[in-house]
């Protein structure tokens, strides 16, 4: 077990997931745990913390949000620093950027075990952190699982993360998880998400895409949700149409920064699409972002002209 570790970057998801790990090997040395909010400690709390144990007892301190930490405290950091205690673990979590990084820089010269939070922004590493999830519930779950898993709820890390806790706990135990499972999990939530609205829009359902508007804003989707999930998938048509048709998926994931399968769905749904129509979906989603986002007074009303608008589009080629 290491003296000294700095969770590092924005994504409390990742964050979490590391302090979930470190803490459960602290417990199983039956060490004593003590956490610290920065924006609320006071001037004492983190030296009287980090005092040496009068029974030569195992301890560990946990500071979250050290980039909050009130300047009077980061003193006692130093000084620990200077002469740190082999019998306690230091547990530094830090969103990242210039605030507090003087304090920052001081704790990277002791040389603690960095872990990346930074956001997750490909495909591939968000697929790779829902795998990583499965196991660590000791459950497998099929590429094609995982995959389905990232498409419809990947802008959310913590979503994903509640989204493979209930699934595993709803799961038969021994099982694989595979994309009949997501499928079944979605049916059983009641919600459509903004990728269903995406996918009947852009297969030119009108009828089919507002009764999927309507019932994910039912289930409390947020219209910003649901004008991302366009743009996704409107990004996807967009890259697609650039590759040659004969290509095989696999081969040009990594240069598109797709997945296979969804490479593969992008293809299925550019049939009746052509450049022209795609440059005026992309207008007509800025248009209904924007509105969503308060230029206009009723943002479901944007949403419902910009599906007519994007499968009209589609409609006239």
């Amino acid at each position: 077990m290491k003296s000294l570790y700095l969770l590092l970057g924005s994504e409390a998801a990742l964050a979490e997931r590391a302090l979930t790990k470190i803490v459960a090997e602290l417990k199983e040395e039956k060490c004593e745990i003590t956490t610290i909010s920065s924006p609320d400690a006071l001037v004492g709390d983190i030296s009287d913390a980090l005092a040496p144990s009068l029974f030569s007892e195992r301890r560990a301190l946990i500071i979250k949000d050290l980039q909050d930490l009130p300047e009077e405290s980061r003193d006692e950091i130093i000084r620990y620093l200077s002469a740190p205690d082999e019998l306690t673990t230091l547990i530094f979590l830090h969103k990242g950027g210039v605030k507090g990084k003087a304090l920052l820089d001081q704790i990277k010269k002791a040389k603690p075990e960095v872990i990346a939070c930074d956001p997750l922004k490909k495909e591939s590493d968000k697929e790779e952190f829902v795998k990583s999830l499965f196991l660590d519930a000791h459950r497998k779950a099929t590429p094609g699982a995982i995959a389905a898993l990232v498409g419809a709820l990947g802008s959310d890390m913590r979503e994903l993360q509640a989204a493979v806790s209930q699934i595993c706990l709803d799961a038969q135990s021994g099982k694989t998880i595979d994309e009949a499972m997501i499928d079944a999990f979605h049916q059983g939530r009641l919600e459509t998400t903004g990728f269903d609205v995406a996918d009947a829009t852009l297969d030119g359902n009108l009828a089919e895409a507002l009764v999927a508007l309507r019932s994910a804003l039912e289930t409390g989707t947020d219209p910003v949700m649901i004008t991302s999930a366009l743009a996704s998938n409107l990004r996807s048509l967009a890259k697609v149409s650039g590759v040659n048709r004969g290509a095989k998926s696999f081969d040009v994931a990594g240069e598109l920064g797709m997945a296979p399968w969804q490479i593969d769905k992008a293809r299925r749904q550019l049939a009746g699409w052509s450049p022209r129509s795609i440059a005026k979906a992309v207008q007509a989603l800025a248009l209904a972002d924007a509105q969503v986002k308060g230029a206009a007074s009723d943002p479901i009303f944007a949403l419902e002209k910009a599906l007519a608008t994007i499968t009209a589009a589609r409609a006239a080629g």
